[in-house]
């Protein structure tokens, strides 16, 4: 006699303390109620209260709006608000400010992305407290943000100091190249995700896309000028090597140093492209997820010191 065949269960419970998404935002709730879903390929649908919230925002939702009340998601709910409020006092900022012929918002290229990251990192630190503050946040459309780690910005901050202004560089070939920030992330996050499941697959396909944006990014947008001479230098490592070599392309390269360039980058990239409201958000959610764990991993991926070139090196790059 063939076993019974057992009966999917709920990933979240009655009663059970979460964090739902409502637009871009993530936001603590609880579970107040659970039924199969109106299709049986939906498995559940979840009963939402947020918490602080009158009874009339409560809302039945799918699984995959849903995220587990843990550390990881509780950071991640903070920056994204954190975010939204800095997103939205620039854009005050902007209402009240007076433009001036040919002042900052004029200027382009790396060194004043990187400038503009370094002001970032100075700014004020993320706020505790990311509840619902305001019925209104839900009606607020964020734009397109990758929430960054305070720690993150303060190196961006040094990072750019140390090659704009103390002349220095990032020792090449990285210890710890992209690849393997990849690699690690990946073994860290796929146990947390159900084999074939679509929460595995995004996974998967958004580490592919991100790995190839920054292949396709690096020389055109992630480099300061003073850092173009040695880039023309190391690219002998992959055009030159042989099919044995360890250095295939610039993520064997490169490191935690320039995939931070391109995460503070990736809002003025995304803009660009057509995907819709729904797929930006699931996007920014893993990248935020991403910045998260390489936050608190920053002391091994990172560089402990920046090399400092010969005088031959400097003659060279200032003329480059």
């Amino acid at each position: 006699m063939a076993p019974a065949r057992q009966q999917p269960q709920p990933q979240f419970q009655k009663d059970e303390k979460v964090l739902c998404f409502h637009l871009d935002m993530l936001y603590e709730a609880k579970v107040i109620d659970v039924e199969p879903a109106d299709k049986a390929a939906d498995g559940f649908k979840y009963k939402i209260h947020y918490k602080g919230w009158k009874n009339t925002w409560d809302d039945w939702v799918l699984v995959d709006r849903i995220r587990p009340f843990d550390d990881e998601h509780k950071e991640l709910a903070a920056q994204l608000h954190a975010q939204l409020k800095q997103s939205t006092q620039k854009a005050n900022a902007k209402l009240t400010k007076k433009p001036t012929k040919g002042g900052p918002d004029s200027m382009r290229g790396s060194e004043e992305r990187g400038a503009s990251a370094a002001q970032g990192g100075r700014g004020g630190r993320r706020g505790k407290d990311w509840e619902l503050e305001h019925e209104d946040a839900f009606h607020s459309k964020p734009m397109i943000n990758i929430p960054v780690p305070d720690h993150i910005q303060a190196m961006l901050v040094d990072d750019w100091e140390n090659i704009t202004k103390n002349n220095q560089l990032v020792p090449l070939p990285h210890n710890l190249p992209v690849s393997k920030i990849f690699e690690d992330y990946l073994k860290h996050e796929r146990p947390h995700r159900e084999e074939g499941s679509a929460s595995m697959d995004i996974l998967e396909e958004v580490v592919a896309g991100f790995r190839e944006y920054f292949e396709k990014a690096l020389s055109r947008i992630l480099l300061y000028r003073f850092e173009r001479h040695q880039y023309m230098d190391i690219r002998k490592l992959w055009d030159n090597g042989d099919d044995d070599s360890e250095y295939k392309s610039v993520c064997d390269v490169y490191g935690a140093e320039h995939l931070a360039r391109l995460i503070v980058s990736l809002p003025e990239l995304l803009a660009q492209t057509n995907m819709d409201q729904q797929s930006v958000s699931r996007l920014r959610e893993e990248i935020g997820k991403f910045t998260v764990w390489l936050g608190r991993n920053c002391q091994t991926y990172f560089v402990n010191e920046y090399e400092t070139p010969s005088p031959e090196y400097v003659e060279n790059a200032r003329s480059f």
